[in-house]
């Protein structure tokens, strides 16, 4: 008999529709997993949005109060895709409520906010995920496993960053994410989070950092009541409003295990659409990967003759974690929801099998000690080392 479980998401934006979508999913691409999730109830504060996500995603409810989200008794899993100044009050009733827990990330405005989360989450018997979900990608799975083989040799180099667009045009809409009281940090917790989280992965903890940071477009236009979208551009006259957190970060970053490396992120940067990339270096070999490519690795093992001493193009392919639940043989792609799909799946299989899951609110805080080092970096203009929070 397969397991049910109930499933609440609170906003229903794009990230909102995402997820569920992802949930509706699981039983198709996993039915080995006998696994079942069912949409019980959606909260949106646009009415609008949240009926339609019921009509057109089969919830069986819609409210404008998340806080009937957590409420439903029917509802063992709450899932929250709100701006981020909702987290926190968010997070801290659905563990008084005894509900599991799924957030996007950053799961704090700020590293402070997110290690008062993680801590409220783990004094209780719940699950708790993040939305790091650039994990699952089979071929990042499949370069992991390369090097906790040691088939990479010992790692003596790492580079990460997210390049993005989104921001790039001076016109773009104020919205949330240019607002600290809403969104906390800029880039910080949007895009190094990720950043961080798969350096973590691939390469670690990191020991010390040395950081900067910097915004380049400081106006923008303020969002007109009834005209356009989250992404539509402003028009000259309109009001303006200021940017008041981080366009860019860098770090130089030493590794506890003695590596060396680079960290960048960037929302206004000009070329880039979707960059999410990094660089690994060890011993014996190096692997790199690129979300804009996000179904090729680049891998480089030479062997002893040094014949074919080059960087091999590696093609996604059922024979990598997943992937074959998506699409047979190889060469053939998937995409950014697929990365999705494998996330509720693993998600919704560590809550029927009672184990921790990975990513959850502990490796969001490994994250936010990173970026709170950061933030002491650019106050301080020194090597800066990560502490606990």
């Amino acid at each position: 008999m397969p397991k049910t479980i109930g499933i609440g998401v609170i906003g229903m934006g794009w990230m909102g529709q995402t997820h569920s979508r992802s949930y509706l999913q699981v039983p198709l691409r996993f039915p080995l997993a006998d696994l079942r999730p069912r949409l019980v109830i959606c909260a949106d504060s646009v009415e609008e949005r949240a009926t339609r996500a019921k009509a057109i995603l089969g919830f069986e409810e819609a409210t404008t109060d998340w806080n009937k989200v957590i409420e439903n008794p029917d509802v063992e899993v709450v899932n929250i895709t709100s701006p981020n100044h909702l987290h926190a009050e968010i997070v801290s009733a659905a563990v008084a409520a005894g509900k599991h827990i799924f957030c996007e990330k950053p799961v704090g405005r700020t590293p402070e906010e997110t290690a008062l989360v993680a801590g409220t989450a783990g004094n209780a018997d719940i699950k708790t995920g993040t939305g790091f979900n650039y994990r699952w990608t089979p071929l990042v799975q499949h370069a992991r496993n390369l090097i906790r083989e040691g088939k990479l040799g010992q790692v003596t180099h790492y580079q990460g960053r997210f390049f993005s667009m989104y921001g790039s045009n001076p016109m773009g809409q104020f919205s949330w994410r240019f607002d600290s009281d809403i969104s906390g940090y800029g880039v910080l917790g949007d895009l190094m989070s990720h950043v961080v989280d798969l350096a973590h992965m691939m390469a670690g903890p990191v020991k010390r950092l040395c950081s900067q940071s910097h915004t380049f477009i400081t106006e923008r236009p303020l969002p007109v009541p009834g005209r356009g979208t989250h992404y539509s551009l402003g028009r000259p006259g309109d009001p303006m409003g200021e940017v008041d957190n981080e366009d860019y970060v860098g770090a130089m970053v030493e590794f506890a295990n003695g590596a060396r490396g680079t960290f960048e992120a960037s929302r206004t940067i000009f070329g880039p659409k979707c960059q999410f990339s990094f660089g690994l270096n060890g011993t014996k070999g190096a692997v790199g990967w690129d979300f804009e490519r996000m179904n090729e690795l680049q891998l480089y093992l030479p062997g002893g003759d040094h014949a074919d001493d080059g960087y091999m193009r590696i093609l996604a392919g059922d024979q990598y974690p997943h992937h074959g639940n998506f699409v047979p043989g190889s060469g053939t792609g998937i995409g950014y929801e697929d990365l999705k799909v494998i996330e509720a799946y693993e998600f919704l299989q560590s809550i029927i099998n009672d184990r921790k899951h990975t990513p959850g609110f502990e490796h969001a805080l490994q994250v936010a000690e990173v970026n709170a080092a950061m933030v002491r970096s650019w106050e301080s203009g020194r090597w800066e080392e990560v502490t606990p929070l």
